[in-house]
């Protein structure tokens, strides 16, 4: 994965992401509260050796108590030094549960040993650091101490515990940021797992790593596609209008060098938008001036006739089987140079009649007069007919949505064609999102918005200005 990949990732889960880190800042907020807090407390005590008098001896008796400091401090802890504590405080506790809190350290390069006491009480917590330090005292002198003499060694409180004003625990501060981070991490390992595990076509990238055929296009997702299907008519200057037009003129470059180029539109699986991305394209050849028939080959659940308002009674399956005359079963639609033949009566056998010589007559004879032969086919995977006819023709186009198409769909898809030697033009992705991660550049600058966003403005300013009628 690339930096951008990552940075997709974050604006395609940003919500998630905003969401866990909050929830991980309650969650430490939470056990911030929920935790007693616990003060801290330390005194200093100060070991020396009594005696000597020259130079020699105050040295000898420094580093004396130097060796001996470590021992000291790890007397602290111990059940003789604890039990004086308990007895001296009244505490109703047992060695164990005091000895976590209590612990001793010794000051680098010095005599003095640091002994700190914890408790959920303040004033506890400096009251048993003090006891600590004379319960020690009292051990070491006790332990120290030769027959018939006193203890050459002396330990001497230097600072007294003080009371604590604030705890050491909870860190609230600390426990948020922990909190927020784990969570944080949490739901980026999701993200990550997740767009990984992701089979999903839904760019540009996608597409490449299944085929090396072009991409040709990419046109936006359009929540109001079922009610206006041909969008090149029905609102020519929008960003979506202009996506068909892109795909036109990459066509044209591809199949350059013919002069009648007859191609098959077809996609992996059912609801990809193929029926729409075909009759769309028909139109935007047909605003170019050049002569465009649009077929309809999905013998089995046609659309094309629903969606240019045709009578779909009479089509291709009667041509075929010479039930009707091409003549009289292709029907022009409107003023453009565009024809449309219907898939007419759903056969029996659909694909033995795409593949049939008759499809392959009808098909030269179409090429003789039309400057484009557009098939919109069936979906490749569920049935043998798109593959079939590609057979007959220059090219084929596949149809992919962002989102719903798979890899693996995809793949298959191409190996079919590449099986029967059909040469695929490149891949149009359809739905794509207009906003977010996996939003495609198209639509969102040059003439289709500008264009778009102009008329929109002038349509405006007529409604404002429009003056009443004169009777």
């Amino acid at each position: 994965m690339e930096l951008s990949d990552y940075i997709r990732i974050v604006r395609k889960y940003w919500v998630l992401l905003v969401a866990a880190t909050l929830v991980g800042v309650g969650m430490g907020a939470i056990a911030s509260l929920m935790q007693r807090p616990v003060y801290s407390a330390s005194t200093q005590v100060f070991v020396s050796l009594q005696g000597g008098d020259t130079t020699a001896e105050l040295a000898q008796g420094n580093t004396f108590t130097l060796s001996r400091v470590a021992t000291y401090a790890n007397l602290v802890d111990s059940q003789r030094v604890l039990d004086g504590v308990i007895e001296s405080l009244g505490l109703d506790e047992t060695f164990s549960a005091l000895d976590s809190r209590v612990s001793a350290t010794t000051v680098p390069e010095t005599t003095i040993i640091q002994i700190t006491a914890t408790s959920n009480d303040p004033a506890a917590a400096a009251a048993l650091a003090d006891a600590a330090a004379a319960s020690l005292s009292e051990t070491v002198t006790a332990i120290e101490a030769r027959p018939d003499q006193t203890s050459p060694v002396q330990l001497a409180v230097v600072e007294r515990a003080s009371v604590p004003t604030s705890p050491i625990s909870p860190r609230t501060t600390v426990n948020i940021a922990l909190g927020a981070l784990i969570a944080l991490g949490l739901a980026v390992g999701f993200a990550l797992l997740r767009e990984v595990l992701d089979t999903r076509i839904r760019n540009e990238r996608d597409v490449r790593a299944v085929t090396a055929a072009p991409m040709l296009g990419a046109i936006a997702f359009d929540p109001k596609a079922k009610q206006r299907p041909l969008i090149v008519h029905a609102d020519p200057l929008s960003p979506r209008s202009e996506q068909f037009r892109t795909l036109r003129t990459n066509l044209q470059f591809i199949e350059v060098d013919d002069d009648s180029r007859s191609i098959v539109v077809t996609s992996a699986t059912p609801g990809e938008g193929k029926s729409t991305t075909t009759a769309n394209l028909a139109l935007a050849i047909a605003d170019a001036g050049q002569t465009v028939i649009l077929i309809d080959a999905d013998l089995r659940k046609p659309k094309v006739a629903e969606y240019m308002n045709l009578d779909g009674g009479v089509g291709l399956t009667d041509v075929l089987i010479g039930r009707a005359e091409l003549v009289d079963a292709v029907q022009q639609w409107g003023a453009k140079s565009l024809y449309v033949l219907p898939a007419g009566q759903i056969p029996p056998n659909p694909s033995e009649l795409l593949g049939s010589k008759a499809m392959a007559t009808l098909l030269k004879e179409l090429q003789a007069e039309f400057d484009w032969v557009l098939f919109d086919a069936p979906p490749l995977l569920p049935v043998t007919d798109a593959a079939v006819l590609s057979k007959h023709v220059e090219s084929v186009v596949i149809v992919a949505s962002a989102g719903k198409a798979t890899k693996h769909q995809l793949e298959t898809a191409v190996q079919l064609l590449n099986t029967v030697d059909s040469d695929v033009s490149g891949v149009v992705l359809t739905m794509v999102p207009t906003r977010g991660a996996d939003a495609y550049a198209y639509g969102h600058y040059g003439y289709g918005h500008y264009g778009y966003m102009e008329r929109k403005q002038q349509e405006q300013k007529a409604k404002r200005f429009a003056l009443p009628k004169v009777r």
